[in-house]
């Protein structure tokens, strides 16, 4: 079967702009040189795409600054480098059971070596967190509350623009323990501002609503909290080459080694590309509402499906991401079907996220999960609520 129906978008996004990959093989093949390496014209030219890639960022969430933006490899680069950067012994973290294993498995790193200990704060049968739960978790010890903005097993969005503001209005700047957040599911998609959530750290990779390439992420850090945060990953920057140790500038005591600027240049394409002429305000604006209404249109068929079995599914649905279940079919069994027998892909199992599975009533071997992203068309998902009701027969 030659169709492909690519409905894993929160894996990551497919397929790739043709800007993107034009960007990226036009770096590679007339320009390639190392950014921060050299005086000569290739080299200052990759060092103005990782400038004005920042800048891009720095607009599409909100920050004062774009020297409070750092490249990383990926949103799991990104969110290490927080955590282990930030975290100290006896610190305490509150976090909640619909994280990304890529918050908890650094976590539960430090917490199994008694550097850190941490709250989990539970979430209701839907994947959402409350609020009020997470500010009465916090404790005289708290460093670090890490709040994900949208579940990836079911696009539940988490309130973190009410978390900040409570502990905006609750604590002096000083005493206050540092916000951050995983934008992996809503980065390009869903507004998310750091000054009106009162953010510290924000972390995403590049390749799903940002339109880029995968091995690409950023971290915001605000900067006024950057001297809390510490190098994880140490080498050549480029500047200050006389000294042994990391400069303590931010960002680029964060960016050691060669950056990837073939893919960095891709992102900066597909990120421009995603406004269209507008602003990137506007752009997540039209995403905003292209999402909602696609996920309006997701839920609605698959309920319709008799043998369909909703999972968590959100109070308000934002984004279209659904986990469901078919009673009698294991879940890697309903993807390889959808895949073998009708060209659709999506995701089984636990989705890397090992917390969240017991509140929202997951069978054992995890949940099918479908995503989509705005090319997602009406024809497609029409194929793949046929093919479900045909497994369900």
């Amino acid at each position: 079967m030659n169709r492909r129906i690519y409905l894993d978008h929160a894996a990551t996004c497919f397929p790739k702009s043709a800007v993107v990959l034009d960007a990226m093989h036009a770096f590679s093949v007339r320009e390639e040189a190392a950014a921060g390496r050299g005086a000569y014209r290739a080299s200052r030219n990759a060092g103005e795409i990782i400038a004005r890639l920042r800048r891009e960022i720095a607009t599409w969430i909100g920050a004062a600054s774009d020297q409070e933006i750092s490249l990383h490899a990926g949103g799991t680069a990104a969110l290490n480098a927080a955590l282990l950067g930030i975290l100290r012994p006896g610190d305490h973290v509150v976090t909640t059971a619909a994280e990304h294993n890529s918050v908890l498995r650094p976590l539960q790193h430090l917490v199994a070596n008694q550097t850190v200990t941490w709250t989990v704060v539970p979430v209701d049968p839907h994947g959402q967190v409350d609020a009020a739960d997470v500010i009465a978790a916090i404790t005289p010890q708290t460093r670090m509350v890490s709040i994900v903005h949208a579940a990836n097993v079911n696009g539940a969005l988490q309130p973190v623009e009410a978390i900040g503001r409570r502990l905006h209005a609750q604590f002096a700047d000083a005493d206050k323990p540092l916000l951050m957040s995983d934008a992996a599911q809503t980065f390009g998609h869903v507004p998310l501002s750091v000054s009106q959530a009162h953010l510290d750290v924000l972390a995403a990779p590049g390749h799903k609503g940002g339109a880029g390439p995968l091995g690409t992420g950023f971290l915001y850090v605000r900067r006024e909290v950057q001297d809390r945060i510490r190098p994880t990953v140490f080498g050549g920057t480029g500047t200050r080459s006389e000294s042994l140790e990391m400069p303590h500038d931010y960002p680029a005591s964060f960016e050691a080694g060669n950056m990837n600027v073939p893919a960095y240049a891709g992102w900066l394409a597909g990120l421009r590309d995603r406004c269209d002429g507008s602003s990137p305000p506007q752009a997540l604006e039209r995403s905003r509402t292209l999402m909602a209404e696609l996920s309006s249109e997701l839920y609605r068929g698959l309920e319709s499906i008799p043998g369909v079995r909703m999972i968590g599914r959100p109070h308000a649905p934002v984004l279209p991401v659904a986990s469901i279940a078919i009673d009698g079919l294991p879940a890697s069994d309903v993807a390889m079907i959808l895949d073998s027998e009708f060209g659709i892909e999506v995701r089984s199992g636990l989705h890397c996220a090992a917390l969240i599975h017991g509140a929202i009533d997951s069978p054992s071997d995890g949940t099918v999960r479908i995503s989509c992203a705005e090319s997602t068309t009406t024809e497609e998902l029409e194929c793949l609520f046929n093919a479900l009701a045909e497994l369900c027969r």
